[in-house]
């Protein structure tokens, strides 16, 4: 925005042809002169700075890259909708993507900055130099008495345009010849790759390995000192040939097995602090193998198998036969 100084109004009472009249008049062009200067606008851009990576070498296709500064007064943004709307610019141009950062400068100035992607398609016959159109965009700084704007004009730019190949190339006899060989690549040996491959998978083995130890899987699982992971695997096998109160009392079973082998002996519910005792690691299970133990009694003394599985559901049984199995693997 600019403000225009209002002209003068004719000087009056002068003398025609005196000395006042010719000062006076001269006095009034003076005036004139100086109304038609515009006064400084309140909303001023500093400045527009446009880089580009190169400004040369760009074929039919290629995409190329312009960032434009635009340097103004604090206070000022811009406004997106004057922003260029991707799409054709020109017959051999189009604008692909426009996007917009904003920051501040230290001396408090705003940069505003936009990132434009053009896409060239010009089919040069020729090196040649083409002019990149520039176009307007508006800032506005707002407050409470109202909005300030000003237009920021980012200048066209030239780029250098070349061929994709000669117009007129050398006439040979036999066309193959216009064909140019296929680049040698270089030859790899795949061997250290080989071998660092073997040797990983050495290592992944071996971890299994342990792991398979760790857990008593496969080979592993009948080794002294895991009854219990015997014990569980016995409960998954029951699993898939009976179901319902056989199954439980195959839960049961398991759990008094894995008991006794631990202990090398017959373990009963009034063994079961001696048990603690002799195996301090399980501790921790009192109350599971208390309650195991009362349901045990109810399944095949008091013939009770229904109550017994309510008293230990057939989850909680495999649950602490499973909690068991990891007490006795870190033990």
């Amino acid at each position: 925005m600019r403000r225009q100084a209002r002209l003068p109004s004719p000087l009056r009472g002068e003398a025609e042809g005196g000395a006042g009249g010719t000062a006076a008049r001269a006095l009034g062009l003076v005036l004139l002169l100086a109304g038609a200067c515009p006064l400084p606008a309140s909303a001023q851009v500093r400045g527009v700075e446009l880089r580009t990576p190169r400004a040369f070498g760009y074929f039919q296709g290629d995409l190329v890259q312009v960032q434009a500064e635009i340097r103004t007064d604090p206070g000022f943004s811009l406004q997106r909708p004057s922003l260029p709307t991707p799409g054709p610019v020109t017959y051999w141009l189009d604008l692909r993507d426009v996007r917009m950062e904003e920051s501040r400068a230290a001396d408090g100035s705003r940069v505003i900055r936009l990132r434009l992607t053009y896409q060239n398609f010009y089919v040069a016959l020729d090196a040649r130099t083409l002019e990149v159109p520039g176009f307007p965009v508006t800032v506005e700084s707002a407050d409470a008495n109202g909005a300030t704007t000003a237009v920021a004009q980012v200048p066209a730019w030239k780029i250098g345009v070349s061929p994709l190949r000669e117009v007129q190339p050398e006439r040979r006899d036999d066309p193959a010849e216009y064909l140019r060989p296929d680049g040698r690549a270089l030859r790899l040996d795949p061997q250290p790759a080989l071998a660092s491959a073997a040797g990983f998978l050495a290592l992944a083995a071996l971890a299994l390995v342990l792991l398979a130890y760790d857990r008593a899987w496969w080979i592993f699982g009948g080794r002294r000192g895991r009854p219990f992971a015997q014990a569980l695997k016995a409960l998954r096998r029951a699993k898939r040939r009976s179901q319902g109160e056989p199954l439980y009392r195959e839960a049961l079973l398991a759990l008094h097995r894995g008991l006794d082998a631990t202990d090398g002996r017959r373990v009963l519910a009034d063994d079961l602090p001696d048990f603690l005792g002799r195996h301090p690691a399980f501790r921790e299970q009192a109350s599971g193998l208390q309650t195991f133990f009362s349901a045990s009694r109810l399944a095949f003394f008091g013939r009770d198998t229904a109550g017994a599985g309510t008293m230990l559901p057939l989850p909680e049984a495999e649950a602490l036969l499973r909690r068991l199995g990891a007490v006795e693997r870190s033990a």
